[in-house]
């Protein structure tokens, strides 16, 4: 089995930082893309950051220049880094592995649990 751990929890004021980051842990051979989703009430999860195997990133136009999303591959681990967060950025966010658990399994993609993010002076 696979589990992916968020941590970095956060209430912030506007123009503040903060910094996520998911673990995974368990059974996996390899692990292709990466991804920041986040889900405000009442809207449908969006895509908010990417990075494919080979490091290449993309962001949604609303966080581009604010957000810099990047991994550790030895330690099995993606980062979110966001700056000058505003209130709109206030959602559950949770991460996504793109990985194969042998050589011979498809992809498959897991999530986090979610983690709140609340910007707020």
């Amino acid at each position: 089995q696979v589990q992916l751990v968020e941590s970095g929890v956060g209430l912030v004021q506007p123009g503040g930082s903060l910094r996520l980051s998911c673990a995974a842990s368990g059974r996996i051979f390899s692990i292709n893309a990466i991804a920041w989703y986040r889900q405000a009430p009442g809207k449908e999860r969006e895509l908010v950051a990417a990075i494919t195997g080979g490091g290449s990133s993309n962001y949604a136009d609303s966080v581009k220049g604010r957000f810099t999303i990047s991994r550790d591959n030895a330690k099995k681990t993606v980062y979110l880094q966001m700056n000058s967060l505003k209130p709109e950025d206030t959602a559950v966010y949770y991460c996504n592995f793109d990985l194969r658990s042998t050589p011979l399994s498809a992809g498959y993609n897991y999530w986090g649990q979610g983690t709140q993010v609340t910007v707020s002076s």
